[in-house]
């Protein structure tokens, strides 16, 4: 029987790069999407999938809406033909509002069994796109998604990103409202971070502090659960049935095979990473930039922390089950969570509240550690 496979695409081509992003992007030029095609058309075929079924694809970036219908089709054409495809896989690409916007093309990567869109909407305030580098207006968005409906698309989700340079509670409330009245069927909303190396560091200053971000999350998981959408991981919201299945891998330790430089994988027992190196990949050098295989200490460490990022949270008796590990260490740390107001426990399960996940890489940090001590 095959194993499940999530597939990661990476393509790094933007027309702009954002002053908060550390992804691995390049500059758009037409010349070079040829031959960066081509090369991850070979990479894929060089690629061994046998015993195993893609049940998600993901093209991320970037942007690769860049790629234009007929390179997105041709490399979706190639996934399949490497890599058996299992039927009703839920098939991604993201987009940015300004690249998104003609219904033809859209209803082209639609035929070509594209079926989920990730929309880069980040703000609906003019102003605050300008102030990071976005290219694109509200108005785009609202164009954007008038296309992809046009085109058959019943699953779209938006990004939207909070804590933006002199933004206020006021002012991000109308952003998630904007949101909501396009009525997708996700939305995932991220705190902005100000990461060293990126131009936003140097102007980190101008960005609300951490008790300004805590309170616009508390207001993002009370305001999307009151009209429909449920929080099932700590920055994502889905109505009903519409979570996204390929993110839901990573946070599951299910296994993913990533292509393109910068491009992370777990697959086959091992996590690695392809190089941030784009002429090499082009010329068809394989270069990692990091590799590890994963021992069951290090699998039983990242359930921990994966599992406490979902609102399912953790099941002491999957735990003990898979990795052989007595539960029990752990339950006096998680029930003086539960006095601080930082986790509850549901039947046997122990998941975080929204007030947890605002210091859960503390919780996930003193998990760890009664970890090592055994």
């Amino acid at each position: 029987m095959s194993r499940a496979l999530g597939i990661y695409i990476h393509v790094p081509f933007c027309k702009q790069k954002c002053v908060y992003c550390d992804f691995y992007s390049l500059p758009r030029r037409e010349e070079d999407m040829d031959a960066y095609a081509a090369a991850l058309r070979a990479q894929l075929f060089e690629t061994d999938f046998s015993g195993f079924q893609a049940d998600t694809i993901y093209f991320g970036g970037g942007t690769p809406s860049y790629l234009g219908p007929r390179r997105l089709t041709a490399l979706l054409e190639t996934v399949s033909a490497a890599c058996p495809i299992a039927s009703g896989a839920e098939i991604t690409f993201e987009a940015n509002p300004d690249s998104a916007a003609d219904a033809g093309d859209l209803s082209a990567l639609r035929l070509a069994g594209f079926n989920r869109i990730s929309l880069g909407m980040q703000s609906a305030d003019d102003g605050e796109l300008r102030a990071v580098g976005r290219v694109h207006t509200m108005a785009q968005v609202r164009s954007a998604v008038e296309a992809v409906r046009k085109a058959g698309f019943d699953n779209l989700s938006l990004d939207l990103i909070y804590g933006l340079p002199d933004q206020d509670l006021s002012r991000w409330r109308k952003n998630l409202a904007a949101a909501v009245e396009l009525n997708p069927e996700h939305l995932s909303c991220y705190g902005l971070k100000a990461e060293p190396g990126t131009p936003l560091y140097a102007r980190r200053d101008a960005l609300p502090g951490d008790e300004a971000q805590a309170e616009m999350y508390l207001e993002t998981v009370d305001f999307l659960e009151g009209r429909g959408w449920q929080q099932y991981e700590i920055s994502n919201f889905a109505k009903p049935g519409r979570e996204s299945r390929h993110n839901l891998k990573y946070w599951a330790l299910g296994e993913y095979a990533g292509f393109g430089p910068g491009a992370h994988s777990d697959f086959r027992g091992v996590r690695y990473a392809w190089a941030r190196d784009f002429e090499a990949f082009l010329r068809g050098d394989r270069i990692l930039s990091e590799t590890q295989r994963m021992t069951p200490r290090d699998r039983a460490a990242e359930w921990l922390m994966l599992s406490l990022r979902l609102t399912q949270g953790l099941d002491p008796d999957i735990w003990e089950t898979r990795f052989g590990r007595p539960f029990a260490p752990f339950l006096p740390f998680l029930e003086r969570c539960a006095a601080a107001g930082y986790a509850l426990r549901e039947g046997s399960r122990w998941h975080l509240t929204p007030q947890g996940f605002l210091v859960s890489n503390q919780i996930i940090g003193e998990l760890l550690d009664n970890l090592q001590k055994e």
